[in-house]
């Protein structure tokens, strides 16, 4: 008999943890398993599931915020008219609470990692934050081990942590032809190479040490463009720190772009600066699938993604000078280049494919849904 399971998503729009609960909606074993989506009305996700086929409920009440009283007692209601076996939820705390209150087996998935508060990792915050997270969770995913050390920190229960490493679907390679026309588009010239770093445009991103690492790199004489793509709060700051570098040709903004695999395959290396936040960036998994290397900051799940020396290098963060130093040996050593980037393919390969992931997490749902619940402390 297949185990019914619902997914539940607060999320309005399509971040990190929309785009992997997508990839499990993918991936899923669906002889084993039956699985339904609650969303928040109008979220971005819809259509993306609905296009999968897979059942979406919009519950209201949720809507991009963990907690909320009145959406518990709706969530009870459909989760006892429902029935799962398991309630995974991203992030929901009311889902949590409505699924236990229903019956349901519940696995939380912690997709973030961020400096903890004192309060949080101090008593007595630290015991109350744990007792309320140990019982309101079976099982808990940390997507990086940076995360899972931010939940012990705050008093998660270790025994429930299973770490299950993001997966993505690997780009498709695209014919030298294809990348002329592709690297015309965004104004490449003949012999440059290509940085990109993907990420939102918020400060705790570190794209000011991007920035700073390519003004060194260009009056050092390397020849390269340096891409930013995506948007935030923080982009007028960016291009006002761009044009008073006078970086405009050297630093390119593309916006929000749809089809950012294009961008990807003409990219020679990615950086991530990253330094307030940061699990296992799907922008560097989706790079490593075609062999691109990257330069990354120590912050959070970078060093569990790309291993120094290896598939790239991981520097200090917060450091523009380490970063450059990173980069430049990248763009100047093809060699090493070239070994970097079959090492990139050869670790994408083994440990972040998107079914590798998935299996992971449905291990962890059969796991949960047959063993007997016991009271953590």
């Amino acid at each position: 008999m297949k185990k019914r399971i619902i997914e539940v998503s607060t999320d309005t729009n399509i971040g990190g943890a929309g785009k992997c609960l997508i990839t499990l909606l993918k991936n899923f074993d669906y002889d084993k398993f039956e699985v339904k989506v609650i969303l928040p009305p109008n979220s971005l996700l819809k259509p993306e599931i609905d296009a999968l086929g897979t059942e979406v409920i919009e519950v209201e009440g949720i809507a991009d915020k963990s907690l909320d009283f009145k959406a518990i007692k709706t969530l009870k209601q459909i989760f006892r008219q429902e029935k799962p076996d398991l309630v995974h939820t991203h992030a929901s705390m009311s889902a949590r609470i409505a699924a236990r209150q229903a019956g349901a087996k519940v696995v939380y998935t912690r997709h973030s990692v961020f400096p903890q508060s004192k309060k949080l990792t101090t008593f007595p915050g630290k015991q109350i934050n744990g007792i309320i997270n140990n019982h309101y969770s079976d099982s808990i995913i940390a997507v990086a081990e940076a995360a899972k050390d931010n939940l012990t920190e705050t008093g998660v229960n270790e025994k429930k942590i299973k770490v299950v490493l993001n997966g993505v679907d690997g780009l498709k390679t695209v014919s030298e032809d294809e990348k002329s026309l592709i690297r015309r588009r965004f104004g490449v010239n003949d012999g440059e190479k290509v940085v990109s770093i993907v990420a939102r445009l918020e400060d705790i991103k570190g794209h000011d040490y991007f920035i700073e690492a390519a003004k060194m790199l260009r009056d050092e004489g390397v020849n390269a463009k340096f891409f930013i793509a995506g948007t935030g709060s923080y982009e007028q700051h960016l291009k006002e720190k761009v044009k008073g570098l006078g970086l405009e040709d050297t630093v390119i903004f593309t916006g929000f772009i749809t089809d950012v695999d294009k961008l990807m395959s003409i990219t020679d290396i990615q950086a991530n600066a990253s330094y307030g936040t940061e699990a296992t960036s799907l922008a560097l998994l989706e790079g490593m699938s075609i062999g691109v290397p990257a330069v990354v900051s120590d912050f959070g799940g970078n060093p569990g993604v790309i291993k120094d020396g290896e598939n790239g290098f991981v520097v200090a963060k917060q450091n523009s000078t380490a970063l450059k130093d990173g980069l430049k040996k990248l763009l100047e050593d093809d060699e090493l280049y070239r070994k970097m980037s079959q090492r990139s393919k050869e670790i994408f390969n083994a440990t972040f494919t998107s079914r590798i992931m998935t299996k992971n997490t449905e291990d962890i749902y059969s796991e949960t849904i047959g063993k007997e619940r016991k009271t953590s402390k």
